[in-house]
C-alpha cells in the first residue's frame, strides 16, 4: 500500500459510504482512479468488507482495551476461545507474545468477568485494562430524545448496510419496500445523530505493510489535548489513537509504515514531543476480528 491507500482507508474506516465523487475530490484523483484502488485493495484482502452497526448512542456501549504479555504456548485455538464470548471484537498479536484485545461492554460491571476471562485464556496474569474515553465530536450537541430514537425501518436499513454499507440508497428502498427518498433522510438522520456507524473490516496483515501501536506514556502535567492531535500531526502514518479515562498518562497510537527506517524516524519524534515521557513501540503480526452483541442488537428488533 501507499500513503493514497492508507488516506482512503481512513476515510473509509469514518464514513465507509463516501461516494466515489467525494472520495476523488478528497485525494485528488479521478472517480475511475479510486474505484480501482478500492476494488484492488478488496482483492488483496485488505478491505473484507464494508459495514454498518449501530452507533455509540444507539448501541450505548463501553469500549475496553485489554493488552499484556502472554504465557500461552500457543495461540492456534485463541481467536477460537475469544470470538465465543460474545462482547470481544478484536484480538491483534504483537512482538513478544503480547495481546491486544478489544471488547464492548453494556454495562461497568461485566468488565470484570471480561477481565477474568482474558486472564484465563488468553494467558495475560498481568493485563492493562484501558476504558477508552469516546471525542464529543461523535454526538450531536444538546440532543433531543426524538434525535435519539429509532424506529422499526430504522433498524431495517442498519440490518440492509450490516455487510455491505456501500450498497445503493436503491437496492436498500427495493429491498424493504419504502421509497427510495425515504431511506436517504433516515440514514441522514441516522448519521448525524450518531445513531449509525459507517465504517470497514480492514485487515492490515493482508499486506507486506508495517503496523505498528504505540503505547505513549505522558507526563503527569501533560496537554492532553496535544496528545489527541497526534494523528492529525503525523498523518498520513498514524492512523488513529485512543486515550482511557482510567489511564489518562496512556495513549495508544496506532501506525502505519512501510519501511523501518521511517518507523524508527516516527518513533523518535514523538519522544521529543512535549510531554511525553517514553514511547515504547510494538509491530503486530496477525488480527481477528468477531461478531459480538452489538452486531446482533439490529437483528433482534
Amino acid at each position: 500500500m501507499d500513503k493514497i491507500d492508507i488516506i482512503l482507508l481512513q476515510l473509509l474506516l469514518a464514513n465507509s459510504r463516501l461516494s466515489y465523487a467525494k472520495l476523488a475530490e478528497k485525494l485528488g484523483l479521478s472517480v475511475n482512479a479510486v474505484h480501482k484502488r478500492i476494488q484492488l485493495l478488496i482483492e488483496k484482502g485488505v478491505i473484507h468488507k464494508f459495514t454498518a452497526k449501530l452507533g455509540p448512542l444507539a448501541a450505548n456501549f463501553i469500549t475496553v482495551f485489554i493488552s499484556g504479555t502472554s504465557g500461552l504456548s500457543s495461540f492456534q485455538d485463541l481467536p477460537d476461545k475469544l470470538k465465543t464470548h460474545g462482547s470481544i471484537y478484536w484480538l491483534t498479536i504483537g512482538g513478544g507474545k503480547y495481546l491486544y484485545i478489544g471488547a464492548y461492554l453494556r454495562r461497568i460491571d461485566e468488565l470484570e468477568s471480561l477481565v477474568s476471562y482474558v486472564k484465563k485464556e488468553a494467558g495475560i496474569p498481568e493485563p492493562t485494562v484501558g476504558i477508552m474515553s469516546f471525542p464529543a465530536s461523535l454526538f450531536p450537541s444538546d440532543p433531543k430524545p426524538s434525535d435519539l430514537a429509532l424506529y422499526d425501518l430504522d433498524y431495517k436499513i442498519i440490518l440492509s448496510l450490516m455487510d455491505n454499507s456501500r450498497k445503493p440508497v436503491s437496492d436498500v428502498a427495493d429491498e424493504l419496500g419504502v421509497s427510495a427518498k425515504t431511506v436517504r433522510r433516515r440514514l441522514s438522520r441516522m448519521i448525524k445523530n450518531g445513531l449509525i456507524e459507517l465504517s470497514l473490516q480492514w485487515y492490515p496483515d493482508a499486506s507486506n505493510d508495517i503496523i505498528t501501536l504505540f503505547e505513549v506514556h505522558l507526563k503527569p502535567d501533560a496537554d492532553m489535548n496535544k496528545a489527541n492531535s497526534f494523528p492529525q500531526k503525523y498523518s498520513p502514518n498514524m492512523l488513529f489513537s485512543w486515550s482511557f479515562m482510567n489511564i489518562p498518562c496512556i495513549v495508544t497510537c496506532a501506525v502505519w509504515t512501510n519501511t523501518m527506517k521511517k518507523l524508527q524516524e516516527i518513533r523518535e519524534n514523538l519522544e521529543k514531543e512535549e510531554g511525553v515521557l517514553s514511547v515504547v513501540p510494538n509491530i503486530l503480526y496477525v488480527g481477528y476480528l468477531f461478531s459480538t452483541w452489538r452486531d446482533q442488537i439490529a437483528e433482534k428488533q
